[in-house]
């Protein structure tokens, strides 16, 4: 049967060209990166799958809204347009434009977490992980198990583990779990979904111990689309009608809107209660680190683009369109015996680079190999989920084994084409037809102390002999 690729719902009015370098010239390119793909130019990669954040393509209405955008320093109407479809939306009374998410966790998690705290999360991302760390905490993740095996289809396996979340505020205390963290999707479990069941039996948890629920809001959107595909109790809801009932199950959310809202910059933070004292905290840290709090370190054109762009992310025919992208690359991979994260995704497709090169040990990082090999083969940049990504404990300074060793292919919105896929699936089965043959990995010469993968230097592990042993093994941390 041959696949289906959904069609776009939307027609091409202005395109961006691109070129393809030669093979040397790529080789060339990424030995000059020092074989990390942030280090790239962005002309120099024909298909840039990197993230998914702030590449999307923005709409007519957008590029209108950018022109009608109000610049004024304070109280700007493209503010309280913004603020009202926020309201609308998420039925939360307060709404904080940020310049971006990590900058709402700037923002807001040192209010929760310092020195002693921890914060539990279905699983946390780098920069999400990176700003508990930040603030003196220490994070635990408490992703469900299926969710370890990319091989087992399980609906929702972003959930969050209750059975052992509960273990863990007992163990540690709950005066000392500064914050639960939902991610909407589970980005680092590969984009997997949340169940509606999941995040409200986190919430009654959350109440019974008196612990703040923060929702990591990036990719509500396709979250909500799941649930109503896949929840019994969802199928006859709206998209919008969904979000509202998925966000009751929080006290306050942290969002890049640099995702599921189709912008190229911008961020919110929402409360659920308009009368709360943590309101006047943020609005004095966004003051600090930001601006002044009705523009956040955004221009008015970027708070009128973004306040449009959350009505288009929750369009239906959109959603099944953007996660019928993903499908379809699973769906030619199924065919090629590839493995990756199943049920795909919602943002992209999590390549099991593991499963890839079980030659390639964890501290040797096959997602960083196969990503490189990516570039090399056709000109795509991805990137590392896995224990490259994931660095050193903060404590030990020892490398740490991520549960998973992903090579994300994360899809831009609105950009790319069936034919833009199909070439990434056939460089993926090209480099599985000679996987045999990448005997090593890398090693790395040098990296910050923290989120270490986007600045990070590496070199290829040249084969010693023809034992791959540790001592041939030279791992550098600072």
């Amino acid at each position: 049967m041959a696949i289906k690729y959904v069609a776009e719902p939307f027609r091409i009015k202005s395109v961006e060209p691109i070129k393809i370098l030669t093979r040397e010239e790529r080789e060339q390119k990424i030995e000059e990166a020092k074989y990390n793909l942030f280090g790239l130019r962005g002309e120099d990669v024909y298909i840039d799958l990197l993230t998914d954040s702030g590449t999307g393509a923005m709409s007519v209405e957008q590029w209108a809204g950018v022109m009608r955008g109000d610049e004024a320093y304070a109280g700007a109407s493209s503010f309280f347009k913004l603020r009202n479809a926020g309201i609308d939306i998420f039925g939360y009374e307060y709404i904080q434009p940020v310049h971006q998410g990590r900058a709402a966790e700037k923002v807001l998690f040192p209010t929760f977490l310092s020195d002693g705290k921890y914060a539990i999360s279905n699983m946390f991302f780098d920069t999400t992980r990176a700003h508990v760390e930040l603030a003196g905490a220490r994070a635990i993740d408490c992703v469900v198990e299926e969710a370890k095996d990319p091989s087992i289809r399980c609906p929702f396996k972003g959930n969050m583990d209750v059975e052992k979340m509960k273990r863990i505020i007992n163990e540690y205390g709950p005066e000392n779990i500064g914050l639960v963290v939902m991610t909407i999707t589970n980005n680092s479990a590969g984009g997997q979904p949340v169940s509606m069941q999941n995040m409200r039996e986190v919430f009654e948890v959350c109440k019974k111990y008196n612990i703040p629920l923060d929702i990591d809001a990036a990719r509500y959107a396709e979250n909500a689309y799941f649930i109503k595909q896949r929840e019994e109790e969802c199928k006859n809801m709206s998209i919008k009608e969904i979000i509202a009932k998925m966000f009751s199950y929080g006290d306050m959310f942290t969002m890049s809107a640099k995702k599921d809202t189709i912008v190229n910059m911008g961020g919110l933070i929402g409360v659920k209660d308009g009368n709360s004292p943590l309101i006047l905290k943020i609005k004095a840290n966004c003051i600090s680190y930001e601006g002044f709090y009705t523009y956040g370190g955004l221009a008015g054109r970027d708070l009128e683009a973004l306040a449009i762009g959350l009505y288009e992310g929750i369009d239906e025919s959109y959603l099944a369109y953007r996660i019928g992208q993903s499908e379809y690359i699973a769906a030619r991979l199924d065919e090629a015996g590839i493995q990756y994260q199943a049920p795909v995704g919602g943002h992209g497709v999590f390549v099991d680079a593991a499963a890839l090169f079980p030659h390639i040990p964890y501290n040797e990082y096959p997602g960083q190999v196969l990503a490189i090999e990516l570039y090399k083969e056709a000109g795509i940049r991805t990137c590392d989920i896995g224990s490259y990504m994931l660095g050193n404990d903060p404590d030990t300074q020892e490398q740490l084994k991520a549960d998973f060793e992903f090579t994300r292919l994360a899809i831009p919105r609105r950009v790319y084409t069936q034919a833009h896929l199909d070439v990434v699936v056939d460089a993926l089965i090209a480099i599985k037809d000679r996987a045999h043959e990448i005997k090593r990995g890398y090693k790395i010469t040098w990296e910050p102390p923290i989120l270490r993968h986007f600045q990070a230097s590496l070199e290829p592990i040249v084969e010693v002999g023809a034992e791959n042993t540790e001592k041939d093994i030279e791992l550098v941390s600072i």
